[in-house]
C-alpha cells in the first residue's frame, strides 16, 4: 500500500516533458521552410545584380554544397541523439562546455531578435494594403498569433509551418514554370533565351568579388536550415525522419533556390536597377517582375501576400527555436532552472514566454532613436547562423573521433553522414572566410571605427561569451573516452533508413520504378 501510495505521489509530481509531436511531413517541410524566405523572394535580385547571372548561380550553389555538409553532420548526430536545442548540447558534450554555452546563447539571441525582424516586417507590408492603421497595431496582432500558435502544442507549430512551406513551394514552382515560359516567348510574346548572359561583362561582370558578394548573401539567406536539429528532441520517430529530412534539403536547394536564380537571372537583365530596389520593396522584387512580365497585373498583391506568410512563419520559426534553445540552456545548467519548465501541453512555457518577450523589446528598439539600436542588434545576430554551422562541424568531427575510439560500429548509427571529414572541413573553411570577410567593405576608404565595430559586433560576441564562460568556469575540453553516447538516444525503433526506403510495410523490396517514383515524390512532399 505504502509502494503504491509512493509511485502515485510520483506520478503527480513527475515534470511534464517535451511530447513528441512533430511527423514526417512536418520534419521534412520545417526544413524545407528554412530555406525559402525572403532571401529568395527578395533578395535574389541584388545577389543577381552585385554577381552578374553567372556569379549568382556559382555563389548560390557553393552555399548550398555549404549547407548539404552542414546538414548531413547534424543528421547524423541528431538522429542518434534526438533532443531540444540539440547542436549547443552537443558542443557541451563532445567539445568543450564553453563552446556550448557560446552557440547556445548566440543562437537563442540570433532567433530571439530574429522574432522582432520579422514584426517589423509584417507592419511594413501590411502598410501596402492599409495605410490608415498605425503599423504597430499589426505586430502586436502578430506578436499575439505567434504566441498562441506556441504555448499550447508543437503539433499546431508543425501544421501550421507545413501549410506554409507548402505555399511558399508552390508559389516557387508557379514561378519556375511561368519564368520559362516568359524566357521562351511562350508567355510574354518575347523571346529571351539566354540573352541575359551575353551582355557587356558577360554572366560574372562583377569578376571574384561579385561572386563573394553573392556568397555572403546567399549565407545569410540559408540562415534557418540548421532548425531540423532542433525539431529532433520533439519528432514521433527521430530516427527515420531527421535522416530523411537533410538527406532532401540539398535535391530541393537545387530545384528550387537554384532553378530560381536561373530563371532570375535568364528573364530580368542584371543591369536593371530594379534589381537593386527588389530587396526592400515588394512591388520590384524580382519575383513581381517576372509575374509582370509574362502578365499578371496581380503579382505585387500575390508577392505581397507570400513574403506576408513567410514573415509569419519566419517569426513562427523564431519562437519555436529560441524556447527550445533556451530550455535546452537551461537544462546544461547555462540559464534559470526555471525555464526548463514544461506545461501540460509538452511546452516550455517560460522559455516560448521570455523569448517572444526579448523580441517584442527588440522590435521596440526599431521605433526610437531612429533605429540604431535595432540596427546594432541585429548586426549582433548577422553571423549567428555561420557561427553554428561551422561549430556543428567541429562538434561533429569530435563526435565521430570519440564514438570510434570508444569501440562503436558506425553501423549501429541510424544515419552515418557521407565525405567524412571532407565536408566538415569545408565548411569550417569557408565558414570562417564568410564570418571573417562579410564585413570587408569596411576596410576600404574612408574607414571608421563605428562601422567596423558594427559589422563584427557579431563575431565579438561569440568571442566575449566563449572567453568568459572559460574564465570563469574552466571547464576542460572533452575527451573521447569521456564522451557520452548512450544518454538522450532511443533504443526503441532503431533501424537504418537507407533499408527502409528499399522495401514495403510488409518488408517486401520495392521496385525500381516505385523506388524513383517515390524518390521524386519526396522532394516535393
Amino acid at each position: 500500500m505504502v509502494s503504491s501510495l509512493a509511485s502515485d505521489q510520483e506520478s503527480v509530481v513527475a515534470p511534464h516533458q517535451l511530447k513528441r509531436g512533430l511527423k514526417a511531413r512536418h520534419i521534412q517541410m520545417i526544413a524545407l521552410g528554412g530555406t525559402i524566405g525572403t532571401g529568395l523572394f527578395m533578395a535574389s535580385g541584388k545577389a543577381i545584380n552585385t554577381g552578374g547571372p553567372g556569379g549568382a548561380l556559382v555563389g548560390y550553389s557553393i552555399v548550398g554544397l555549404l549547407v548539404f555538409a552542414v546538414m548531413m553532420s547534424l543528421g547524423e548526430m541528431a538522429a542518434h541523439i534526438p533532443i531540444a536545442g540539440s547542436f549547443a548540447h552537443f558542443a557541451t558534450r563532445f567539445v568543450d562546455p564553453s563552446l556550448g554555452f557560446c552557440v547556445g546563447w548566440v543562437y537563442w539571441a540570433n532567433w530571439a531578435v530574429g522574432v522582432a525582424v520579422e514584426l517589423t516586417g509584417v507592419a511594413i507590408i501590411m502598410e501596402y494594403w492599409v495605410k490608415s492603421v498605425n503599423s504597430v497595431v499589426w505586430s502586436v496582432i502578430c506578436l499575439v498569433i505567434l504566441v498562441a500558435i506556441n504555448v499550447f502544442s508543437v503539433k499546431g507549430y508543425g501544421e501550421i509551418e507545413y501549410w506554409i512551406s507548402f505555399v511558399k513551394i508552390l508559389t516557387v514552382i508557379i514561378f519556375i514554370i511561368v519564368g520559362l515560359c516568359v524566357d521562351t516567348g511562350a508567355a510574354g510574346g518575347v523571346n529571351i533565351g539566354t540573352s541575359n548572359f551575353h551582355l557587356p561583362g558577360g554572366a560574372f561582370p562583377g569578376g571574384f568579388l561579385g561572386v563573394f558578394n553573392v556568397f555572403l548573401t546567399a549565407a545569410f539567406s540559408f540562415n534557418g536550415v540548421e532548425i531540423v536539429g532542433i525539431t529532433a528532441g520533439e519528432s514521433v520517430n527521430p530516427h527515420k525522419t531527421v535522416p530523411a529530412a537533410v538527406k532532401q534539403v540539398f535535391y530541393r536547394i537545387v530545384l528550387f533556390y537554384v532553378l530560381s536564380i536561373l530563371v532570375i537571372g535568364l528573364v530580368i537583365p542584371y543591369t536593371d536597377p530594379r534589381l537593386l530596389k527588389g530587396a526592400n520593396d515588394i512591388t520590384v522584387s524580382p519575383f513581381t517582375l517576372v509575374f509582370q512580365k509574362a502578365g499578371a497585373a496581380w503579382a505585387a498583391d500575390l508577392m505581397n501576400a507570400v513574403i506576408l506568410i513567410t514573415m509569419i512563419s519566419a517569426g513562427n520559426s523564431g519562437v519555436y527555436s529560441s524556447s527550445r534553445t533556451m530550455l535546452s540552456l537551461a537544462e546544461q545548467g547555462y540559464a534559470p532552472r526555471f525555464f526548463t519548465r514544461v506545461n501540460r501541453w509538452g511546452i516550455p512555457i517560460w522559455s516560448v514566454l521570455i523569448s517572444c518577450a526579448i523580441g517584442c523589446l527588440a522590435f521596440l528598439t526599431s521605433l526610437f532613436g531612429s533605429g540604431i539600436v535595432f540596427t546594432w542588434l541585429t548586426n549582433l545576430t548577422s553571423v549567428a547562423g555561420l557561427i553554428t554551422w561551422v561549430v556543428i562541424s567541429i562538434t561533429h568531427i569530435r563526435f565521430r573521433q570519440g564514438y570510434l575510439a570508444q569501440g562503436r560500429s558506425l553501423s549501429a548509427l541510424p544515419y552515418v553522414a557521407p565525405f567524412f571529414p571532407i565536408c566538415d572541413i569545408f565548411v569550417i573553411v569557408v565558414g570562417t572566410i564568410i564570418i571573417f570577410g562579410q564585413g570587408y567593405s569596411t576596410f576600404m576608404a574612408p574607414i571608421k571605427g563605428s562601422n567596423i565595430v558594427a559589422s563584427y559586433i557579431g563575431l565579438i560576441f561569440a568571442f566575449v561569451l566563449y572567453v568568459g564562460h572559460k574564465a570563469f568556469r574552466r571547464p576542460s575540453f572533452v575527451k573521447a573516452v569521456d564522451m557520452d553516447f548512450e544518454t538522450g538516444t532511443i533504443k526503441e525503433g532503431v533501424f537504418d533508413i537507407r533499408d527502409a526506403e528499399k522495401v514495403d510495410i510488409n518488408g517486401v523490396p520495392l521496385p525500381l520504378w516505385k523506388r524513383v517514383g517515390n524518390k521524386i515524390f519526396s522532394i516535393f512532399a
